[in-house]
Parts: C-alpha cells; sequence; structure tokens
C-alpha cells in the first residue's frame, strides 16, 4: 500500500480531473474577471481575490476543450504554480477524497481530449471511476507563468 494523496475532485467537460489539496490555496465561486489585451486567448485575464490580483485561466481554452459560458456551478481554483497563484476556471469542484498512490498510473498519450504532459497520471477509483490527476507545472509552461507574473506585478 502507498501513500495516501490528498485530492480535491472537480469537472470538466465529461471528464473528472484532481488537484492535490496541499497546491490548493482556495476554491471560490465566479466572479468578476478583467480582460488583459495581449494574453493568450486561454487567459481570461485578473480577478481581485480580496486585495490580491489573481490571473484566471480557463482550463477547457487549455486543454483545447470547447468553451462553456460559466454556470451557477462554475468554480475558480486557486493553485500555487512556483511562486505564482493562479486561479483555474472549472466546471465544478466536486469533493475531497483520499487516494492510494499505488492506484495512480502514468498517463496515456491522450485522456479525453488532453495531452499526457499535462497529466501527472489516473487514478483508478473503484471497478469504473478513473481521476485525471493534473500536472500542474506543465498546465502553464515557463514563459506562460512569466507572462501571468507580469499580470500579477
Amino acid at each position: 500500500m502507498g501513500e495516501e494523496l490528498k485530492v480535491i475532485v472537480f469537472a470538466l467537460a465529461e471528464e473528472e480531473y484532481g488537484i492535490e489539496v496541499d497546491k490548493v490555496r482556495t476554491i471560490e465561486r465566479m466572479s468578476p474577471i478583467t480582460r488583459v489585451p495581449k494574453t493568450a486567448a486561454f487567459i481570461k485575464g485578473v480577478m481581485n481575490l480580496r486585495g490580491v490580483v489573481v490571473p484566471v485561466v480557463d482550463l477547457r481554452g487549455r486543454f483545447g476543450l470547447p468553451e462553456q459560458e460559466p454556470t451557477d456551478n462554475s468554480r475558480i481554483i486557486v493553485v500555487a504554480v512556483d511562486d505564482l497563484e493562479v486561479g483555474f476556471i472549472v466546471d465544478s469542484a466536486n469533493d475531497v477524497i483520499d487516494i492510494d498512490t499505488d492506484n495512480i498510473d502514468s498517463p496515456p498519450e491522450i485522456v479525453g481530449g488532453v495531452k499526457a504532459k499535462y497529466l501527472h497520471g489516473i487514478a483508478k477509483l473503484g471497478d469504473s471511476r478513473l481521476l485525471i490527476m493534473l500536472n500542474l507545472v506543465e498546465v502553464l509552461n515557463k514563459n506562460e507563468i512569466e507572462q501571468l507574473m507580469q499580470l500579477e506585478g
């Protein structure tokens, strides 16, 4: 038996994803986002999170999934990537679960249209439920992180 990993489960398109709890700062309801010109299309802008300016990324756009208007279930998951706090727009954030690291396999090349480089692995939960574990370091590359840091500054 491996280590227990505490994970926040969220939905994007028809799939379930997971982010390690210790990387998540907060989960917020959708709030006003200010567009910033000359940024990548998947960067929706910045939001004011209790006095701190946080860049917001649309994960659907980042993964090349069809865009969707925010709903009442939409959430912004604020995570720490290197020294930067970034908000990721997701369809919903559902649950916090413990996963045995022995149940996490390496990801196949493409899962649900998402490239393997964005993935940390696939967690098997029971007989039929799978959870796609995100690799936050790869979700944003170094240039994108620098661009977002300029938005923050």
